[in-house]
């Protein structure tokens, strides 16, 4: 009991805010979990195999982020000891979404872990989507899955029920009807976009290292603010509180908060000039599997 309550308060000191979602996966989240949509992650956007199939738990095999992973108490070891365990979620060509069971979106490849918190991403969003809060995440290349910079990825967002992003986090080379040269010159860099798909910060998604992201929003004065760092660093602010004006205000603009892969198309040129613009049922898409390490996700009010 002693021990634990040295942990809890280490943890608040470092945190600096009261958490409203952890989804740093605890080492006793089983796959079976995932497949259930249960603990913190619903698991329901993906292809028809299951969630454990696109999404595995690492266990012990690879170290998370170290910026929440330090050593807990260096007084008594010099180890550092982990609180969590990473998760690699990937795509293949199997990774085609149905949202209701229909309506099969065949222009897209996505797996995505949606938070929620008791059993619900309702009442977390009305929890954790008021005041000033701040999203973190922290993302790895995943050297066995690489993915194709000739297409757009979205990484993280916040999706509103009008399926706009509230912010987001997007790599590889955007896509663009017609499209241009690719892959783009900014492809291997986060681009970290705004309401209105401004770039707000961007960085080069350079291997073997953590990225670590943090995105303030105030859900108010509809505002966003990102810090960044490496590995074990701490988080920096990289971008002033900067206008998020085109959100819409209050419930309306609240929305599940994503993380994982989601892969846009390129334009085949062989569909309908109606139909080359529809991103989420046309285009073109390879079969390879691909994908990226997640840890450090949490949500906290600063």
């Amino acid at each position: 009991m002693v021990s634990l309550l040295i942990l809890m308060t280490y943890a608040s000191v470092v945190l600096g805010g009261s958490i409203i979602y952890d989804g740093r996966a605890p080492f006793t989240l089983t796959s079976a979990a995932l497949d259930a949509s249960s603990g913190p992650y619903l698991t329901g956007v993906k292809g028809d195999k299951s969630a454990s199939y696109y999404s595995t738990l690492l266990g012990h095999s690879l170290l998370p982020t170290p910026l929440w992973n330090k050593k807990l108490f260096p007084f008594l070891s010099t180890a550092t000891v982990p609180t969590e365990q990473v998760i690699a979620v990937s795509i293949d060509n199997s990774s085609v979404f149905a949202p209701g069971g229909g309506n099969h979106q065949y222009g897209f490849r996505r797996t995505e872990l949606i938070a929620q918190k008791n059993g619900s991403h309702v009442a977390l969003n009305a929890e954790m989507e008021v005041g000033v809060t701040l999203f973190h995440f922290s993302i790895k290349l995943d050297p066995h899955r690489p993915l194709n910079y000739k297409h757009e990825y979205q990484v993280v967002f916040i999706e509103p029920n009008d399926g706009s992003h509230v912010f987001g986090i997007q790599l590889g080379s955007p896509f663009t009807n017609p499209t241009g040269p690719l892959p783009t010159k900014d492809a291997h860099s986060f681009k970290v976009l705004d309401h209105s798909l401004n770039i707000l910060f961007s960085t080069i998604f350079s291997p073997s290292t953590w990225h670590n992201f943090a995105v303030q929003v105030d859900w108010d004065l509809r505002t966003l603010q990102v810090f960044y760092s490496k590995n074990g660093a701490p988080l920096r602010s990289v971008t002033n509180v900067l206008p998020n004006p085109t959100i819409a205000a209050g419930p309306t603009g609240q929305g599940d908060f994503h993380f994982g892969v989601l892969k846009l198309p390129v334009v085949n040129t062989a569909d309908s000039p109606e139909n080359q613009g529809d991103v989420v049922h046309y285009g073109i898409q390879e079969g390879t599997t691909e994908g990226l390490l997640y840890s450090g996700v949490f949500v906290e009010r600063p």
